[in-house]
């Protein structure tokens, strides 16, 4: 089992905590379903049961233990549920809340601030994933019907192509400036452009600019930052 919770526990959290949430959501799990990061409240007051938030590749789940740790109480929002993520920095720990479709605000409070920030970015990063797959299919969906439209007038015009000109065909380089360079000073960014910047590399690397190991080392640049 240490095995297994180590992962979540890079910014402190409460092991016994991360323990019963990991056992719990063992048979929780849809398939497929990876647990990203986990979040758990610190209050200023000795807390035997914390609240949690778990964020998976598919969800978030709320855990709230009750009858003195004995149960635990599940609320989960899918990604494509999710209008909009928050965080709000406060004295003691962070705030993050979230709003959904249908207009339901859900906070957690007191969570640690780089907790918070984890969360907020993941989140982020989830969100745009899911908005980058409809744009895919939308722009699968158009690029069949252009496919479809250019083999009809191909059809049409086929007796012409020995008086046409072939057209050169051409790759248009990617200039060296497309990827924004990690030399910029960071440390004089707000946390807003902080997260702005890691936006645009996630896209920079879901449209093929960029490799997976590229945008892993800008993101880990920018959290180091925060």
């Amino acid at each position: 089992m240490k095995d297994q919770i180590k992962k979540f526990l890079n910014e402190e959290q409460d092991p016994k905590a991360i323990e019963k949430i990991t056992s719990k959501l063992n048979d929780l799990l849809m398939k497929n379903e990876e647990i990203g990061y986990i979040g758990v409240q610190k209050k200023p007051a000795l807390t035997v049961f914390p609240d949690s938030i778990v964020l998976t590749n598919k969800r978030i789940i709320i855990c709230q233990p009750k009858n003195l740790g004995l149960s635990m109480d599940f609320t989960d929002y899918t990604w494509d549920q999710i209008e909009g993520t928050f965080v709000k920095e406060n004295i003691l720990g962070s705030e993050f809340s979230f709003s959904t479709k249908t207009d339901l605000t859900v906070s957690i409070d007191y969570i640690p601030k780089i907790q918070a920030r984890k969360i907020y970015t993941f989140a982020k990063e989830q969100l745009d994933i899911l908005k980058s797959g409809a744009v895919q299919n939308t722009a699968t969906i158009a690029e069949e019907f252009n496919e479809e439209m250019e083999e009809i007038e191909t059809e049409e015009v086929t007796h012409y192509a020995e008086i046409l000109p072939a057209v050169p065909s051409y790759t248009e380089a990617i200039p060296e400036n497309a990827v924004p360079s990690s030399e910029k000073q960071l440390s004089e960014l707000t946390q807003d452009e902080l997260f702005a910047k890691l936006q645009n590399y996630k896209k920079l690397l879901d449209n093929g600019l960029i490799l997976q190991g590229e945008y892993d080392a800008f993101k880990k640049e920018i959290l180091s930052m925060m």
